[in-house]
C-alpha cells in the first residue's frame, strides 16, 4: 500500500505539469509512465503503459470547454493497480476509465473554483505581495485533489478486483490481453486520419 501512496503522490505532482505549473511535458504519458514505473520497480511496464496512453490520447486536445483525459492519472492508476496484483491488461482499462472520470471531476472543480479565483484577484489588487501565497494555495489544492482522487479510485477498485481476478474465466483474460494489445493500433489509426486531413 505504501507504493500506491507514493505513486499517487508523485502522480499528483506530475499532473501539475499539465496546466498549473512547469509545462515541461512531465505529464505526458511517454515521460510519466517510465518515471512512475521506476518508483514501483518496473520501468518497462511503465514505459509500455506510457506509450499506450500517449497513442490512445494523442488526438485529444483541450479545445473549448473540453478537458481531455489525463495521461498522468491513467499511468498512475494503472501502475498502482498493477502493484495490487491486477494484470496490466485489466489495470490499463481501469486507468483509462479513471482518467476520464478525473477530467469530468476536474471540469466540475474548475467551475466551483471560479468564485474563489475572483476573490483572490481582488485581494491581489489590494495586496500585490499576496500573489505568491495565492499561487502556493492553488497548486497545493490542485495537487491534493488529484492525490485524493487517485488514492480513492485505486483503493476502491484495486483490492476488490484483485480478489476477483483469480476467479475470472480464462476467456476474459484472453479478451483483456487482446484488447490491451489493440490499444496502440487504435491510437495509430486516429493519427492516420489526422495526417490525411492535414495533407488535403
Amino acid at each position: 500500500m505504501m507504493t500506491v501512496l507514493l505513486l499517487c503522490a508523485v502522480g499528483a505532482f506530475l499532473e501539475l505539469d499539465t496546466t498549473y505549473a512547469f509545462q515541461l511535458t512531465f505529464s505526458r504519458g511517454i515521460i510519466a509512465g517510465p518515471l512512475l514505473g521506476l518508483l514501483c520497480g518496473d520501468v518497462l511496464t511503465g514505459l509500455q503503459i506510457g506509450i499506450f496512453t500517449e497513442l490512445l490520447f494523442i488526438d485529444m486536445n483541450p479545445l473549448g470547454g473540453m478537458l481531455p483525459p489525463s495521461a498522468t492519472v491513467c499511468c498512475t492508476l494503472c501502475l498502482a493497480l498493477c502493484t495490487l496484483h491486477i494484470p496490466v491488461y485489466f489495470a490499463f482499462f481501469f486507468g483509462v476509465i479513471g482518467s476520464i472520470l478525473f477530467s469530468t471531476a476536474e471540469i466540475y472543480m474548475r467551475k466551483q473554483r471560479s468564485n474563489w479565483v475572483a476573490r483572490q484577484e481582488n485581494l491581489i489588487r489590494q495586496r500585490p505581495a499576496y500573489l505568491g501565497s495565492v499561487i502556493r494555495q492553488a497548486l497545493a489544492c490542485a495537487c491534493i485533489f488529484t492525490f485524493v482522487f487517485m488514492l480513492v479510485f485505486a483503493g476502491l477498485i484495486g483490492p476488490a478486483f484483485a480478489k476477483l481476478v483469480p476467479h475470472l474465466p480464462e476467456q476474459l483474460h484472453a479478451a483483456g490481453k487482446f484488447a490491451y494489445m489493440a490499444v496502440p493500433w487504435i491510437g495509430l489509426t486516429t493519427l492516420i486520419s489526422a495526417f490525411r486531413l492535414k495533407t488535403r
